[in-house]
């Protein structure tokens, strides 16, 4: 039996305490009674506060949390979807980074979709998973989804293929994220949830020149040596050790690998938020670790899986009717309509700036 067999039982997961996830308005609650009785809460790394910024007018209107790695795919997509669902910014104003006082995450508000970037890897991810989960908290938005949209590496699947996770698993094959808080492991489920899953894959066209799949996905805590590759600064496997892991990924239902998403699947899990996780393939690692497409193919294929998101936001929103006429206030957060205490809003940015 293989190392990677006998690590690739199913844990046994405790089951979640019974917990009403969220108002009976379909807002958020938040599993942490201390923020209640703080002062005010200051969203560091997105240089926000609750005492400082009015953050129910500025984000109790979203519906949607779009996510990916780079501060550019998100900005683009923010452009991308704003024409997608027909929405108007005020005349004489452009898109704002909100978040651009932080220096670390950008972020793009288009009506009801908030498009941000995570970073890579799981810590990254995991500290703005918090703070986007409080944002919600304390914004009042009702029911948010959270999308993931990303590229990784296909295992049996080629570049440019759209991949929609149905189980988001961890270097030992569990279908959890491992924390350690206090000094104890503590294992969460990284569930995402199978009916959005499935309603995305159901939005794949036939003339979509392009596969659109279901499969699970192996998340891993580096690029190099964790995903097998053979160009790292370091490798202590052969060519056939490496090929003899992806196949046996294959054989137990893995399509792809990235770095981001049993992180995103457990944290969203834990706080009863409903998320997917939409990525394209940017080559196969059955034939290779390094990707050679041309940078046009490439911004070709990153555009896939946004195309698929916008599909489904638009779908939501005709479902609603707040498809068209959509005319909102982005270009005005940096006045002092969403600014509650000028006073705070200068500490928020000198503290945001001060973790640099």
């Amino acid at each position: 039996m293989s190392l990677l067999a006998a690590n690739s039982h199913s844990m046994s997961e405790e089951e979640i305490d019974e917990f009403d996830f969220r108002y009976s308005d379909g807002t958020v609650k938040l599993r942490n009674a201390n923020i209640e009785l703080m002062d005010q809460d200051i969203l560091y790394h997105l240089a926000l506060g609750s005492e400082s910024h009015d953050l129910h007018e500025m984000f109790g209107d979203v519906k949607f949390v779009c996510m990916g790695g780079t501060p550019k795919r998100m900005e683009n997509f923010a452009h991308f979807i704003m024409n997608e669902i027909g929405y108007k910014l005020p005349a004489g104003t452009m898109l704002q980074d909100i978040s651009e006082f932080s220096y670390r995450y950008s972020m793009y508000k288009v009506g009801p979709v908030l498009c941000v970037s995570h970073g890579m890897g799981a810590p990254s991810v995991s500290i703005l998973m918090h703070e986007m989960i409080k944002l919600m908290y304390h914004a009042k938005c009702q029911e948010p989804i959270f999308i993931r949209i990303g590229t990784c590496g296909g295992i049996g699947v080629e570049g440019g293929t759209v991949i929609i996770t149905e189980g988001a698993l961890d270097a030992q094959l569990r279908n959890s994220q491992e924390f350690t808080i206090l000094g104890k492991t503590v294992q969460r489920p990284a569930k995402l949830d199978e009916k959005l899953a499935r309603e995305l894959k159901s939005l794949a066209s036939h003339d979509d020149p392009y596969d659109t799949i279901i499969g699970k996905t192996l998340c891993t805590n580096d690029f190099y040596e964790g995903q097998g590759r053979l160009d790292g600064a370091f490798c202590d496997f052969t060519e056939a050790d490496k090929m003899a892991y992806l196949e046996e990924l294959r054989d137990h239902g893995v399509v792809n690998i990235e770095m981001e998403s049993t992180i995103f699947a457990a944290l969203t899990h834990h706080a009863g938020i409903k998320a997917a996780v939409v990525c394209v393939a940017l080559l196969n690692r059955l034939n290779g670790d390094q990707v050679n497409a041309p940078k046009e193919v490439m911004n070709e294929w990153q555009q896939r899986p946004q195309t698929l998101v916008s599909r489904y936001i638009r779908k939501v929103l005709a479902q609603k009717g707040q498809l068209k006429n959509m005319f909102g206030h982005q270009g005005l957060f940096g006045h002092q309509g969403s600014i509650k205490s000028p006073r705070r809003f200068k500490l928020v940015q000198q503290e945001s700036q001060a973790h640099e």
